[in-house]
């Protein structure tokens, strides 16, 4: 009498992690190609990867099916329209999740705390705590800024080659919002230069004039996020930023610690 086997194919193999192997191998697929900016060939995938190419096909095929990745005329493949909807609830998700540190920077500080994101060549507000001055900073969650003027934007590019810093300030072009906003990518580097000897970002009078902003990257984010206050600039004084750069980086510290923790 013959017996029965069970197999277990590919999709439901698990992983060393415990996991299904190929989700982890698609999600693993998916952030190498926003890695890569977007667009790849299997061919790449397959060498990033080590995965051979039957397996990163087919895996590729579930994905473009189910609209989160797409193929190019060109037969290469780009990160797909349904993956927008998804990042743009974690988004807001992310920022909700970050009020209360937000919030103990309002109590410490005084100022207007703010958490941004780095999305694609631009800097989006994802929440912001409004500090009880009653002249205060006011940013809309939402917003969508150029890096080069602010200093969120300064603390999330100074993690990043210049090489590929000086390419984004091609694409995005350094138009003045003050008299005071660097305009050219050598100054843009020095000033990144600057972030990481002293392990913080400023915007000084060059996004709006009157106002200052003291921004630090939030460490080990699993999307690239800073956290940052803002104010007039007579309260946001050299002495003040002494005592607020301390509190900015141990809440930094604080927030990648809870997304860590978390899975975020």
């Amino acid at each position: 009498m013959p017996t029965s086997s069970a197999s277990t194919t590919d999709s439901a193999k698990p992983s060393a992690s415990g996991g299904v192997q190929s989700l982890e191998r698609a999600f693993d697929l998916l952030e190498r190609m926003a890695d890569a900016g977007g667009e790849v060939g299997l061919s790449e995938l397959s060498a990033s990867s080590g995965l051979p190419l039957p397996t990163i096909h087919r895996l590729m095929r579930t994905l473009v099916a189910c609209g989160y990745v797409r193929q190019q005329p060109n037969r290469r493949y780009a990160l797909g329209p349904r993956l927008i909807r998804l990042g743009e609830s974690a988004s807001r998700l992310l920022g909700t999740w970050a009020r209360p540190y937000l919030a103990r920077l309002v109590e410490e500080t005084g100022e207007t705390a703010n958490m941004a994101l780095l999305d694609g060549d631009e800097i989006v507000y994802v929440a912001q705590v409004p500090s009880k001055h009653s002249m205060r900073m006011f940013t809309e969650v939402g917003r969508r800024v150029l890096p080069h003027s602010t200093g969120v934007g300064k603390a999330l590019l100074a993690n990043v080659p210049d090489d590929e810093v000086r390419a984004l300030l091609s694409r995005t072009g350094m138009q003045a919002a003050t008299e005071k906003t660097i305009t050219t990518p050598d100054g843009f580097l020095a000033a990144l230069e600057d972030v990481r000897r002293l392990g913080y970002a400023i915007d000084d009078n060059e996004q709006e004039i009157g106002v200052r902003c003291l921004a630090v990257s939030v460490p080990d984010s699993p999307t690239a996020a800073a956290i940052s206050i803002s104010g007039p600039a007579g309260r946001v004084t050299e002495a003040a930023t002494d005592k607020i750069v301390p509190v900015l980086q141990q809440v930094a510290a604080e927030l990648s610690a809870a997304l860590a923790s978390s899975g975020a």
